[in-house]
Parts: structure tokens; C-alpha cells; sequence
């Protein structure tokens, strides 16, 4: 969807963070085709602010709601400018949004946990997959880091209680994304 420019090839690989949309950096609150339904965690800003200093930050988001017909690419794409405005007027620039707009049975690639969108990452804007991580509120995010070597962190946020059950053992698990940010912030 919207991407900024390439990295210059001479650049050393960064590591980055893979944040899932809806559930993660803002409350699930179904399918979102308007900008007014919006609404931030509280600890969001915080925790990309604090991540933003030692690695890239993109958002990775499954819009079934496009395959469906409930939402159009433009409606997602209104709501992920209304997050990236929100995320800039506190200092925090997302170095890319991807965006899967297919159901899950339509076999695409790009879909998560498939690691598409990690690999373009890498290729298009230098990221270090090894030293990487994800946030999300579902088991497929975790599942989404760990197909590539990265860290996958799942939280309780938006699904996330709900499918704490089919989160494999030993999986790192956190209450939110602030709590997300603390973990990797330790652990890099």
C-alpha cells in the first residue's frame, strides 16, 4: 500500500518491528472502513516511540473485509493514513504499511502467517529478518516471525485473550503493546 523510498544498498540490515493494526496499535473494532472509528491504546504512542529508536517500524494488516465486499482498498488505506497522521504528530514514522486484502481461503501469499510481507521488508528496505520481531493479537503474527527467524510477541489485546489457548508453548505473551515494546526493548 503505501511505501516510502528504498533503502540505499550500502546500508548495513536494521532490525525492524512488524505490528499488526487492529488489536495491536489500535482497539478491534470489527471491520474499520472510517477514520472516526479509530482508537488508539493508550501505551501505543509510548511503546512506538520507544521501539523507533533502535529499529524500523511497520504495520502488517489482514483486510479480509476488502475480499468480502464489506470495505474497499481506499477505506483501508483512509483509516492506515489516519493512524500513520496520528503516529506522526507524536514523532513516530512507520517506514511502511503492507496490506493483505484477502480471506483466508483465497490461498494467497501475502496473507499472515505467510512471510511475504516480512521478505519484502527485507529486500525493499534492508531489514535484518534475524533480528526482528512482530506484535500481534493473533497466533498467526507469532506464527508470521517465526517462518522467517524472527521473534514473534503476542498480546491480550484485541483477539488476543480470546486465542490465548492457540498459542504454542513457550511463545512470549504480554498483556499489551507497551508491555510488547518492555519485552523486546530487554531482549535486543
Amino acid at each position: 500500500m503505501r511505501e516510502k523510498t528504498k533503502m540505499p544498498k550500502a546500508a548495513l540490515p536494521r532490525p525492524a518491528v512488524f505490528l499488526d493494526r487492529d488489536g495491536t496499535v489500535i482497539e478491534d473494532r470489527g471491520v474499520l472502513g472510517e477514520p472516526s472509528g479509530v482508537a488508539f491504546y493508550p501505551d501505543t504512542v509510548d511503546a512506538l516511540r520507544r521501539l523507533q529508536e533502535h529499529f524500523l517500524l511497520f504495520l502488517v494488516t489482514n483486510q479480509p473485509g476488502v475480499a468480502r465486499g464489506v470495505i474497499t482498498l481506499n477505506d483501508v488505506g483512509r483509516v492506515n493514513a489516519h493512524v500513520l497522521s496520528h503516529l506522526a504528530e507524536h514523532g513516530i514514522a512507520l517506514t511502511a504499511v503492507y496490506v493483505c486484502p484477502h480471506e483466508r481461503a483465497d490461498g494467497c501469499r501475502c496473507i499472515k502467517p505467510n512471510p511475504y510481507f516480512l521478505h519484502k521488508a527485507a529486500e525493499e528496505h534492508g531489514v535484518d529478518l534475524q533480528r526482528s520481531f512482530t506484535i500481534g493479537d493473533h497466533p498467526h503474527d507469532v506464527e508470521f516471525a517465526r517462518a522467517v527467524g524472527a521473534r514473534g510477541v503476542y498480546v491480550r489485546t484485541g483477539h488476543g485473550a480470546k486465542h490465548l489457548a492457540d498459542v504454542s508453548p513457550g511463545e512470549i505473551v504480554v498483556s499489551g503493546i507497551g508491555e510488547a515494546a518492555d519485552w523486546i526493548l530487554r531482549s535486543r
